[in-house]
């Protein structure tokens, strides 16, 4: 299995995905190239979650190609989970261990996924910590934190493990509206440092100012795909002028 620096980092090629008879996905073909932020918008029931969820095969594609860095995620001879291993991926939920610190929920994936000893582990956790602004929760057990700082520690975790690129399944919709500039300001410097990031996401101000690229879904197809600007300030399509008046108006 062959990984090709060269290669984009994620290759989507005629990607469908069924839910019974409910086809979700329609013959996706999209790329996120190296260093780029793609942000993915459009109504609820698109299709946008399990498209990212399909990058990564938490979700099995109907039919269609999945390529990471070159490697076809949908051939039965791929090692998935070494593939995963470069993949960082935030979800709604956090989805921290209760019973672990801080520290501990940073450092167990890192010790038994990549070998790493407790004093590299730790030393790898409390970098990355210091990163998103929570050097000082290192002991503190996630009930003790708010929702944006558990955030924090999510994204942290998934930073410790050295991913090439991040998934991110709108990662502030679970947040209280004054918690969400907190993780969306990590976000901004991981985008600012170059990180591959694809981003399904309902915060447009976000899109707009970090996103290279906005792409719209709605009914499982890519109606619009461009620079924030003309996709947010000038869309093309009826269908995305219709989402963004919607959105707009709440």
């Amino acid at each position: 299995m062959n990984q090709d620096k060269t290669a984009p980092p994620i290759q989507v090629v005629r990607l469908h995905k069924y839910f019974g008879e409910l086809e979700v996905l329609r013959g996706i073909d999209f790329v996120v190239d190296n260093g780029e932020v793609v942000c993915i918008v459009g109504p609820s029931g698109s299709g946008k979650s399990t498209l990212l969820r399909c990058v990564n095969l938490l979700e099995e594609p109907t039919s269609g190609q999945v390529l990471v860095e070159g490697i076809d995620m949908t051939d039965s001879e791929t090692d998935i989970d070494e593939v995963r291993s470069r993949i960082g991926m935030v979800f709604q939920q956090f989805n921290l261990f209760p019973h672990l610190t801080v520290l501990r929920n940073l450092t167990i994936a890192q010790r038994k996924v990549l070998g790493r000893s407790e004093e590299e582990a730790d030393d790898v956790a409390n970098r990355v910590l210091d990163r998103v602004g929570l050097s000082d929760k290192t002991n503190e057990f996630p009930i003790r934190l708010s929702g944006g700082q558990q955030q924090r520690v999510a994204i942290a975790r998934s930073l410790c493990m050295n991913p090439d690129m991040m998934l991110f399944d709108e990662p502030t919709s679970a947040l209280d509206p004054e918690l969400v500039g907190e993780v969306l300001d990590v976000m901004r410097g991981l985008a600012e440092e170059g990180m591959t990031m694809m981003v399904v996401t309902h915060e447009m101000g976000f899109a707009r100012q970090v996103g290279d690229r906005v792409a719209f879904i709605d009914g499982g197809v890519i109606v619009e795909d461009g620079p924030p600007d003309d996709v947010l300030l000038r869309p093309q399509h009826e269908r995305t002028k219709k989402f963004l008046e919607a959105v707009l108006q709440q």
